[in-house]
């Protein structure tokens, strides 16, 4: 049974991600870069000036919303996870130095997608329970219910929602959990179960919290380590800088002709660099799959505008600073040489440059990457449960998060990480629908931004009220 099942799931899974999705995100992301011209490159500035310029100002704080930084800290929390240290570890190994190129070039297009995301997302939100929530089933249901009818888009955001909630919630936080006991062992020899405990009961406590504690969490938490894991990858850089400029080199080169730097034994060619690189860089920074926009609807932003350019900024520190971080270690210790995979590949890196703690680090940079990924993954999760339910069944949700957490470390089950990429797979159809048939109304919002700014007007945005009937 269980045999035919993952052969199902393997099938399901092929076909969504090798001949769908990364094809539908590279286009909607080369569309709206396009569609929108290039605000990733043309508002750049703009956006780590708005994020980063008053992070030390005394502001009055909302009780509805968040921050532009507390929003962007709860997303980027999600999205530096196990797919920065073993998703990257795979791309090389799987398709060669040169996947890192086409993770940038995936990166770079994913901006112009997320950017789409953030903007929506902040313009149909609504208010539950006194905070803003808001994301892909609320522009869903609120965007398109004119366009292709109310049916179609009540079932086009349901079938998101419990994707997600599937997903993300229980079984996305299960393998989370069960990337960080397998290191944890490994590293100090601790039982599996009880680092699950331990993650549940850590957790549980910032869960009851609700997003104002997710969010404080996070804006401490995810500076810090994204900063300590750049670090480790510069003192290697450091360590093997004679060999820096040939790896760089490597990267291009490998990128376009693989075989010509790798050989023909390898049997690496540019489709394998192409796919590997793509797809471990989307499911990393997760543009286009519409789970960072729960995060980027809290904000407190004068326009939703502001909140797209934030979000990109994430994908930037997400894929270029961080992946590229475990790319530079990987690839300059030689470590993907050594016939391992995944966060094994990472771990050994770790432990070639810095000798007998090296293993440990890495346990410690994985846990918290993968420990933030859970808070965040939770809150997206509960945003969609509140779609849902109207504000009911929240602790049972919250109960099941932390029985998958714990559940997860008691050993990897393929089938189930399987199963989680197959309903990340079915996140995203419906949130690329909407981002398409959408596409009028996110363009008229930025033209409203840059209209605003040319003039020299204040940059303000009148917000909708969206009604929803809460509990």
């Amino acid at each position: 049974m269980q045999a035919s099942l993952s052969n199902i799931v393997g099938a399901i899974n092929t076909a969504l991600w090798s001949y769908l999705l990364i094809y539908a995100l590279i286009g909607i992301g080369l569309f709206f870069t396009v569609y929108l011209g290039a605000p990733q490159i043309t508002k750049f500035g703009a956006a780590f000036k708005s994020v980063f310029g008053g992070l030390f100002a005394k502001k009055e704080k909302d009780a509805q919303s968040l921050s532009q930084f507390q929003a962007l800290a709860v997303a980027i929390s999600a999205q530096i996870g196990t797919g920065n240290v073993a998703g990257v570890a795979t791309a090389i190994v799987s398709g060669g130095p040169g996947a890192i190129f086409w993770m940038w070039v995936s990166a770079f297009l994913g901006m112009g997608t997320i950017f789409a995301e953030a903007l929506l997302a902040q313009k149909y939100r609504v208010i539950s329970h006194g905070k803003y929530i808001g994301g892909p089933a609320f522009y869903i249901t609120h965007g398109l219910t004119k366009k292709i009818g109310r049916g179609k888009a009540r079932f086009l955001s349901g079938f998101f929602s419990i994707a997600l909630i599937i997903a993300l919630g229980f079984i996305g936080n299960a393998t989370q959990a069960n990337s960080i006991a397998g290191a944890v062992h490994i590293a100090f020899g601790l039982p599996e179960i009880a680092v699950g405990l331990v993650l549940a009961a850590a957790a549980g406590a910032i869960f009851i919290g609700g997003i104002n504690r997710i969010a404080n969490f996070a804006q401490f938490v995810v500076p810090f380590m994204a900063v300590i894991y750049i670090l480790c990858a510069l003192v290697i850089l450091f360590q093997y800088a004679d060999y820096a400029g040939a790896m760089m080199r490597h990267i291009f080169q490998a990128a376009f002709d693989p075989q010509a730097v790798l050989g023909g034994a390898a049997g690496i060619g540019m489709k394998e660099a192409v796919r590997y690189g793509v797809a471990r860089g989307l499911f990393s920074n997760e543009a286009g799959m519409g789970s960072t926009p729960h995060a980027h609807a809290t904000a407190n932003v004068a326009h939703p505008a502001l909140q797209g350019m934030a979000a990109f900024v994430g994908v930037f520190i997400d894929t270029i600073l961080v992946c590229t971080a475990t790319a530079l270690i990987i690839l300059l210790t030689e470590a993907n040489t050594l016939g391992l995979n995944g966060a094994a590949v990472t771990q050994q890196a770790f432990s070639m440059a810095f000798g007998g703690w090296g293993a440990g680090l890495l346990a410690v940079c994985l846990t918290f990457f993968a420990f933030t990924t859970i808070i965040g993954w939770y809150y997206f999760g509960e945003s969609n449960v509140r779609f849902l339910f109207k504000g009911r069944f929240l602790n049972l949700y919250r109960a099941l998060v932390l029985l998958a957490i714990v559940l997860g470390t008691l050993g990897k089950v393929d089938l189930v990480w399987d199963l989680s990429d197959m309903f990340n797979g079915f996140m995203v159809i419906p949130n690329l629908i909407a981002l398409f048939l959408l596409r009028g109304e996110i363009k008229a919002v930025y033209d409203d931004y840059l209209a605003k700014v040319r003039a020299g007007k204040a940059v303000d945005y009148d917000y909708e009220v969206h009604e929803y009937h809460d509990k």
